[in-house]
């Protein structure tokens, strides 16, 4: 073999160095025969279905290929996939595959480095896509809150609590879309004073009294609506909502990690500091939240699969729980606090505009 290869890990000390800027590697020691004892092969260590010899040199390179086989397992048991984890994963595989490659002169390994690198480029691409950014980093790049997957998880929520939010008004509907967000998965959530009056300001014994009168809401047998309202985060209130118990028909498909992401999402949309500082009401956080849902990756507005520009105002009202006429004041509220750029407008029966750039990471990422 001519000259050497040098290998230096992310994860490990590179080589000794025998010459200048490199590490010369020699070959790899012959593997044990196939024909060995069969304790002896289930010993033997295993990455993308290859046998990690145990006398295969230099030390640095097998621990490497040995610590990627068990990497890339653990990874595999992961309860939700992180793209951006598997891309590097992919890309330490081709280092190592590469390496390994180098020592032994085995043209397979070479080729599977090769496909660990398009691997890794695929997958950055893919995460690149969920998060709306380009892949090669020109122009801003925006961190999302939300990844597509979460955004689409999102509009389902709305749409189930604007069909089925039990009492009419907006209060109603924001205690209703926080309090389901809270309660996605298990049927129950935990909650604070803090999260109430935040949510509704003066109103909310009155909205909570109303939603725990028609069923809607459940409180523990001896928690009164004044005594949640005044739990404390070292002992939040337990609140159940009867129609999302497990048992019956489930309307959310998302686990634990994505409706947390998702709650948390809508808390800072509704407790967006300059939404507060121009005393939104709970209508035009409503807005907010629709808006930022039904958003593109740049901002602009948009009805989830429709190809026309901006969003139906009958259902922003319908949601929003006013009058299609009256979403033009909240319109003009979200411009005022930043939140929707000037150029929005309501006419022809359509709410068109875009996000601006300083709520652009909370967009739903149409």
């Amino acid at each position: 073999m001519d000259g050497g290869a040098a290998v230096l890990f992310s994860d490990g000390a590179p080589a000794p160095s025998h010459s200048p800027g490199a590490t010369a590697l020699p070959r790899a020691r012959t593997a044990p025969s196939r024909g060995g004892p069969r304790r002896e092969r289930k010993s033997w260590q295993r990455v993308a279905q290859r046998i990690v010899p145990d006398d295969l040199q230099p030390d640095v390179l097998r621990l490497e290929l040995v610590d990627l086989g068990d990497a890339f397992r653990a990874y595999q048991r992961r309860r939700e996939p992180d793209l951006a984890v598997l891309a590097e994963l992919h890309d330490r595989k081709a280092r190592a595959f590469a390496a390994w490659a180098a020592v032994t002169g085995d043209a397979s390994l070479r080729e599977e480095a090769q496909r660990a690198e398009a691997a890794a480029r695929t997958t950055r691409e893919m995460d690149a896509n969920r998060h709306g950014v380009a892949v090669d980093g020109s122009g801003a790049v925006v961190e999302r809150l939300l990844t597509r997957g979460q955004g689409a998880h999102a509009r389902v929520v709305l749409e189930h609590v604007g069909a089925h939010a039990p009492l009419p008004g907006a209060d109603a509907r924001l205690a209703v879309l926080m309090l389901t967000l809270r309660a996605a998965r298990a049927g129950t959530g935990n909650v604070t004073g803090q999260d109430f009056g935040g949510w509704l300001q003066d109103d909310s014994e009155r909205v909570l009294q109303q939603l725990v009168d028609v069923g809607w809401l459940r409180l523990p047998e001896t928690v009164t609506v004044a005594e949640a309202l005044d739990a404390r985060p070292e002992q939040p209130a337990q609140v159940t909502v009867p129609t999302l118990l497990p048992g019956g028909a489930r309307p959310f498909l998302f686990g634990k990690v994505t409706r947390a992401r998702l709650s948390g999402w809508a808390q800072k949309v509704v407790g967006d500091r300059k939404l507060r500082k121009k005393k939104a009401g709970a209508a035009a956080r409503l807005l907010a939240v629709y808006t930022a849902a039904h958003s593109r990756p740049d901002g602009l507005l948009a009805d989830a699969g429709e190809d026309g520009d901006g969003l139906a105002l009958d259902r922003v009202a319908a949601f929003c729980a006013v009058r299609p006429e009256d979403v033009t004041e909240h319109v003009g509220l979200l411009v005022a606090a930043g939140w929707l750029a000037e150029e929005a407008d309501t006419a022809g029966g359509r709410l068109r505009g875009r996000l601006t750039e300083r709520v652009l990471p909370l967009s739903g990422l149409l």
